[in-house]
């Protein structure tokens, strides 16, 4: 794999833009599509949302200060295109952000790309009923296993605050799946 700065340095010069933003592209398409895919939950929407984070990558990279890491950057891209794609479509179907959650959800079962049994199921619609920002930092907590101080670089929050949001967002679950 390629060092970050080198990545940087060729992604900024005309020479050899196409060449590094290919290398960029499929070092870190699996990991951000399976992030995009625990906010969005539909494989069609991971896609399409993916497609415009790379596209923001591709014409934002001369702006980007190396201020934090090239992979937490594009991830805090990605969470947003993420989050205004679902705001689009809450508004598009006219119903709020929450029940177009449980919307999601309820087709999880017929999305042919959703491997999950039914515990998984239930996980997805404890989720759906956390507030966004303890459902993000869930998500890269427990899914993607990701450090708090990598998770605060991406959502420019202090270290406690996700701590305190990730504990809230497991006792929520904890009792979720306790009454179901």
């Amino acid at each position: 794999m390629i060092a970050e700065e080198t990545l940087l340095v060729q992604l900024k010069e005309e020479e050899s833009r196409s060449k590094a933003f290919e290398v960029l592209v499929n070092t870190y398409k699996e990991r951000l599509y399976w992030h995009i895919r625990r906010i969005v939950l539909n494989h069609d929407d991971a896609d399409d949302v993916l497609q415009n984070t790379f596209i923001k990558v591709f014409k934002n990279i001369e702006g980007f200060k190396g201020e934090s890491k090239l992979y937490s950057w594009m991830y805090r891209i990605a969470t947003n295109e993420s989050l205004s794609f679902l705001k689009q479509k809450s508004k598009k179907s006219g119903i709020s952000n929450e029940d177009l959650q449980q919307v999601l959800v309820d087709n999880l079962q017929s999305d042919v790309y959703f491997e999950g049994d039914e515990i998984q199921l239930k996980l997805q619609k404890a989720l759906a009923t956390l507030p966004e920002k303890q459902k993000l930092v869930f998500n890269m907590k427990y899914f993607q296993e990701m450090k708090y101080e990598e998770i605060s670089e991406i959502l420019e929050t202090s270290v406690g605050g996700l701590k305190a949001s990730y504990h809230l967002a497991v006792k929520k679950i904890e009792a979720y799946l306790r009454e179901d």
